[in-house]
């Protein structure tokens, strides 16, 4: 099992050599799990402990808040993430005022040798670590040299042998509703995951009964439209589809509403947390002239979901 450490204080002083990588992690995607996977190996041929170090922010939050991106996970997504990759334990670091102005050289005593006793220090090729930015690889090799660590820099994943996999891509995808492409580069299904509440009860008049998530719900939501999926509650997965949207058939309705009609299943899942699978787009999202079309276009849309997930 994972430890999480929520800080340097709560790692214990006789911690063991250790293999690290330090990332932002946003969405733990395909090319954060080639580093991570590097860091693996190295451990186990080196009998090391393995390490993440990442943020509970990303830096822009604090350094510059109008360019930041919406994250694609919340932090417990992204522990949940790391946890599935087999590593021993995660340094969740609070990204503050202290730490930005924390001095790179300062960055790598205090927290890679001091604290974590590292061996083997893994990034990318663009890592940039410590007030204003100022260490990269170059800085890193160096002080490993004196302090005794080595330093490995793995190279970014090019799917498609041009763009390098990165959260920015993966946000474009899913933006545009390419929920099956965010798939193929974050390497696991878009997830978003929050309470069920009650809505207007709309679904269920029209014979489709619908797990609505609150508006405060955890992970990046795809672009309007109609969606195949799972619905996923205390760990059991039922194909559903998804709508997500302000039902633009009707008046009122909060942007964005995320709304998960189990197919031939009437659970009980108010109060439940739940988490909502996303795996391919079905159609955008559109305004019906009436009732009766829109009741036929949703039986459509559950039989495309159904035909979908089969396969899938």
């Amino acid at each position: 099992m994972m430890r999480i450490f929520s800080g340097v204080e709560q790692v214990p002083a006789d911690w063991a050599r250790s293999a690290v990588s330090i990332g932002k992690f946003d969405g733990v995607h395909a090319g954060h799990r080639a580093l991570i996977d590097a860091m693996l190996r190295a451990a186990d041929a080196e009998t090391l402990a393995s390490v993440v170090v990442t943020f509970d922010r990303n830096p822009l939050a604090l350094l510059a808040p109008d360019d930041c991106p919406t994250a694609l996970v919340s932090i417990r997504q992204k522990l949940d993430l790391l946890a599935g990759t087999g590593v021993d334990a995660t340094l969740m670091l609070s990204f503050d005022a202290a730490l930005a102005a924390l001095p790179a050289e300062d960055f790598v005593r205090l927290i890679l040798v001091d604290t974590l006793h590292a061996a083997r220090v893994l990034v990318g090729h663009d890592f940039r670590f410590g007030a204003r930015g100022a260490g990269n690889v170059e800085l890193l090799r160096s002080m490993g040299a004196e302090l005794g660590f080595a330093v490995d820099v793995i190279d970014d994943v090019h799917p498609d042998g041009d763009r390098r996999i990165s959260s920015t891509w993966i946000r474009e995808l899913l933006d545009s509703g390419d929920v099956a492409g965010a798939s193929r580069l974050l390497g696991h299904i878009p997830t978003v995951r929050g309470e069920v509440v009650h809505g207007a009860a709309r679904g269920r008049e029209l014979g489709y009964p619908t797990a609505n998530l609150a508006a405060e719900s955890e992970g990046l939501v795809p672009a309007d439209g109609v969606y195949a999926g799972w619905l996923v509650d205390d760990g059991v997965r039922f194909p559903a589809a998804i709508s997500v949207g302000n039902n633009p058939t009707f008046e009122g309705v909060p942007h964005k509403q995320v709304e998960a009609y189990v197919i031939d299943e009437d659970l009980d899942l108010y109060g439940h947390c739940v988490e909502v699978e996303f795996a391919e787009r079905i159609r955008g999202m559109v305004a019906f002239t009436g009732i009766e079309p829109l009741i036929e276009q949703i039986g459509d849309d559950v039989e495309k979901a159904r035909a979908l997930l089969a396969t899938a």
